[in-house]
């Protein structure tokens, strides 16, 4: 399948926190065949200053971001929420850019990982497997902004969220239950810097509701929320683990 030029976006803080997670997106994706290009100069979608209200900061690093990708035909981000920023808030940031050829382009093929698999690459299985008792996390930007997962108050029968549809399709897994499937994990960004602690009982309620379905990992699209719940997690010395969707499909599919 030809795709064309791909270009590969991985978040600042994956890169500077999480290389991990940027490196299973890279084994994956070349698994899968697909050709992509790492552009060096990229940086930070712009999320954090534009969530603090900086927005001329932010608008300069969309303006980077429009600047370094453009050329691409497809950019892949494993982010819902970085994926969300260009998709949902650049044209806020970008007025004078918003009506050309390039940034409606830009907008129109970024796309978080998951979605990039099933949407464009048309995979529907990952043959793998992982025998855990899982807990799929979906972040409040992919579950309403993209469309991941299917929110709770949508009554849809059958139909199934593109994150969750790729997990089930591994031996042995158990995606289990929770009593609020779709709950904020508290982060928000810099909301776990300004609001500190009512960020930190949402996520412990939020590590509760997994512990009473029995989970034993911890898995989402979204590292920014994973390492909120881990830091909770490890504070409280909890045998919960979590991992990035492209870990566990990497991982599986080895």
């Amino acid at each position: 399948m030809f795709l064309g030029r791909v270009g590969l976006f991985i978040p600042c803080y994956i890169d500077q926190v999480y290389p991990r997670v940027g490196m299973a997106t890279v084994r994956l994706l070349e698994k899968l065949g697909v050709s992509f290009e790492f552009p060096e100069d990229q940086t930070c979608c712009g999320q954090p200053q534009f969530n603090s209200g900086c927005f001329k900061d932010a608008a300069k690093l969309a303006g980077k971001m429009l600047r370094i990708f453009k050329d691409y035909d497809w950019v892949v981000c494993p982010s819902g929420s970085c994926t969300g920023m260009v998709r949902e808030y650049y044209e806020l940031l970008l007025e004078r850019d918003k009506e050309s050829d390039d940034f409606k382009h830009l907008v129109s093929h970024t796309f978080e990982l998951c979605e990039f698999l099933i949407d464009i690459l048309k995979v529907e299985t990952i043959d793998g497997s992982f025998p855990h008792k899982v807990g799929l996390h979906q972040s409040c930007h992919g579950l309403r902004g993209l469309g991941l997962g299917v929110p709770s108050e949508q009554v849809l029968p059958g139909r199934i969220g593109k994150v969750r549809r790729l997990l089930e399709s591994l031996r042995g897994i158990e995606i289990v239950n929770t009593g609020r499937s779709d709950e904020c994990c508290g982060f928000g960004g810099t909301f776990s810097v300004f609001e500190g602690t009512v960020s930190s009982f949402i996520g412990r309620d939020r590590i509760k509701d997994y512990e009473q379905a029995g989970a034993e990992v911890i898995v989402s699209y979204d590292v920014s929320c994973l390492m909120h719940l881990d830091g909770l997690i490890r504070r409280d010395k909890k045998p919960l683990k979590v991992l990035h969707i492209a870990e566990v499909l990497d991982g599986a599919a080895s």
